[in-house]
């Protein structure tokens, strides 16, 4: 089992920044990517951002140029670095990992860490 474990948010006023961390830890033996998703109350759960093993990012276009994700394979850490931040930010925001062992692949979900962007 591969636990998850974030870090970092909170409330923020419009324009300012804030940093997620998560870690994961357990059974992980390969990671093959993290990423960051984030709900909205009454919205579906989106992609935010997501960092392969090998380094290649993707990210939202609502966030392109102003978030930043990044990992750090030696600790089974994904970061992602919030600037400018918008009022429409404000989400729960999860921390998911995927990889395998065993031969098998697996993936979870971290709990989730609010985030509040007032305007």
């Amino acid at each position: 089992q591969v636990q998850l474990v974030e870090s970092g948010g909170g409330l923020v006023q419009a324009g300012g920044s804030l940093r997620l961390s998560c870690a994961a830890s357990g059974s992980i033996f390969k990671l093959n990517a993290m990423a960051w998703y984030r709900q909205a109350p009454g919205k579906q759960r989106e992609l935010v951002a997501r960092v392969t093993s090998g380094g290649t990012t993707n990210y939202a276009d609502s966030v392109k140029g102003r978030f930043t994700i990044s990992g750090d394979n030696a600790k089974n850490t994904v970061y992602l670095q919030m600037n400018s931040m918008r009022p429409e930010d404000t989400a729960v925001y999860y921390c998911y990992a995927e990889g395998y062992i065993y031969g098998s692949d697996w993936f979870n979900w971290g709990r989730g860490t609010q985030v509040t962007v007032s305007s």
